[in-house]
């Protein structure tokens, strides 16, 4: 009985400490995520110490980034390069890879070990069944809108064969478009120490990402309904994206293209987004933030990129650089035309610059190294020494096709009465070529004559063997 009484009373005793306890942890953890919220707070923001610069928002995240989606242009930059766990925005990348190696009407079949490699009862998931197929469009719809986890897992060993030559191919696409802090180890981001990147290349991913019209189409796809088939027999397999900057719902941005969430409980909140006001494209990236700031940041960036800075064209703003041919070829027939110039500065080619200011605000350097395919020259413009864009000088248009010299025949619908385009560098290629073969034939009848002058002797001797005989 004393036992008993005893037992009874030590578990009072342990309710009553547990009970007391717990207000006490509770409570104190929430400063413990305040003052991580606020020292992240405190992290310097880089552009904002340009001089001239517009200043940028005090995000709450660990590392932010806003760029320009066409030039890729940094307008906004807060401890980029510091490797933190992407968690789910490494689907963006398994769906940019997926696309380039794969027909969307390809059926992916979802292995046992897809459908397994999850945990269900946490991670997202669109409870597909193994042995069962989709297409890869749906299962990329499956992936990027309700960020299933197997639907990424089954999309890398449909490309790949397995998880780890997909990782293979992921690292290869990343470092090819210009990544320097990343490591990726799984296609959906569940966390793993080796799995890392950065804000800075998570924009650059995304760049690529946004740049393809039918991948940004999914990303901004608020729901999703995979469709019933005979090797997909859910009728009700319905999939939502996690995001709140969608229509509709509490944080939703006007002009928003696509967004991709990511959470886990080592990487916090992440999210990359798109979104465009008057043909000024902008891609935010904000990682290891905390609910709901990872929206509320991203607005904030969004508000200050659309605010804040204006593109111009270079070829219709920049008078420093005029390209003319006068008096280049110039001869009486005036076969090239020397009011028309023969290069010209790229018609699509656009810097960015704060809201305000004008190319005599700029400085520019004309450059000659690592030249792209067609480029003649480029110039790089910078603004209080920060690299804004650059614009490249190109062969005019006319003279990039070309009539009986060029790459290919002139389309049917071309007017017969036209213009004749000249391609420069085959016709100076040709130019070269005669100059040669006239100096050679010149050589030759100099040599001949000059024998000719010669008066007649007995055959010379070469070595007394070969007899060379002049008539």
């Amino acid at each position: 009985m004393k036992r008993t009484a005893k037992a009874i009373f030590s578990i009072l005793i342990s309710m009553i400490i547990t009970t007391s306890v717990l207000p006490f942890c509770s409570y104190a953890a929430e400063p413990d995520l305040d003052a991580m919220i606020e020292e992240r707070k405190n992290i310097p923001i880089e552009s904002n110490s340009i001089p001239s610069w517009p200043v940028g928002p005090q995000t709450n995240a660990q590392s932010a980034i806003l760029i320009e989606a066409k030039t890729g242009i940094v307008l906004y930059e807060k401890n980029i390069h510091e490797k933190l766990y992407p968690a789910s925005i490494t689907k963006i990348l398994t769906a940019l890879i997926a696309y380039e190696h794969c027909d969307m009407d390809e059926e992916v079949t979802f292995s046992l070990e897809a459908v397994s490699s999850i945990d269900w009862r946490y991670d997202a998931n669109m409870g597909i069944n193994a042995g069962d197929k989709i297409t890869m469009e749906q299962a990329l719809n499956g992936m990027l809108v309700g960020s299933a986890n197997e639907a990424a897992y089954a999309i890398a060993e449909h490309v790949a064969g397995s998880v780890e030559e997909f990782a293979d191919l992921m690292n290869e696409k990343a470092t090819s478009l210009g990544c320097t802090d990343s490591h990726f180890v799984t296609p959906n981001g569940i966390h793993d120490e080796n799995h890392y990147t950065s804000a800075h290349d998570m924009a650059l991913i995304a760049k690529a990402f946004f740049s393809n019209d039918y991948l940004a189409k999914i990303a901004g796809t608020s729901s999703y309904k995979v469709p019933q088939t005979a090797t997909q027999p859910n009728d009700e397999m319905i999939v939502y994206a996690k995001s709140k900057l969608f229509p509709g719902k509490e944080y939703a941005y006007d002009g928003l293209i696509g967004t991709k969430t990511g959470y886990t409980e080592a990487a916090r909140q992440t999210l990359v987004s798109c979104a465009e006001k008057d043909g000024f494209k902008l891609i935010s990236v904000v990682m290891k933030d905390e609910a709901p700031y990872q929206y509320t940041d991203t607005i904030e960036l969004f508000n200050y990129g659309f605010s804040n800075f204006v593109t111009f064209k270079i070829a219709d703003k920049d008078l420093r650089y005029i390209i003319s041919s006068s008096n280049l070829f110039d001869t009486k027939n005036d076969i090239f035309g020397s009011s028309n110039p023969i290069l010209e500065i790229n018609p699509l080619d656009e810097i960015i610059l704060p809201v305000g200011t004008d190319l005599t605000n700029t400085e520019s350097k004309v450059i000659y190294d690592d030249l792209k395919d067609n480029e003649i020259a480029r110039i790089n413009y910078y603004y209080s020494g920060t690299y804004v864009g650059n614009a490249s000088v190109i062969p005019c248009k006319s003279l990039v096709q070309t009539a009986g010299l060029g790459d290919d025949t002139i389309s049917d619908e071309d007017d017969e009465d036209g213009p004749l385009y000249i391609n420069i560098y085959k016709l100076l290629g040709i130019v070269i070529l005669s100059a040669v073969v006239l100096s050679l034939f010149f050589v030759l009848i100099s040599f001949i004559r000059g024998g000719k002058r010669r008066k007649k002797k007995k055959p010379s001797v070469n070595n007394g063997k070969n007899l060379i005989k002049f008539k």
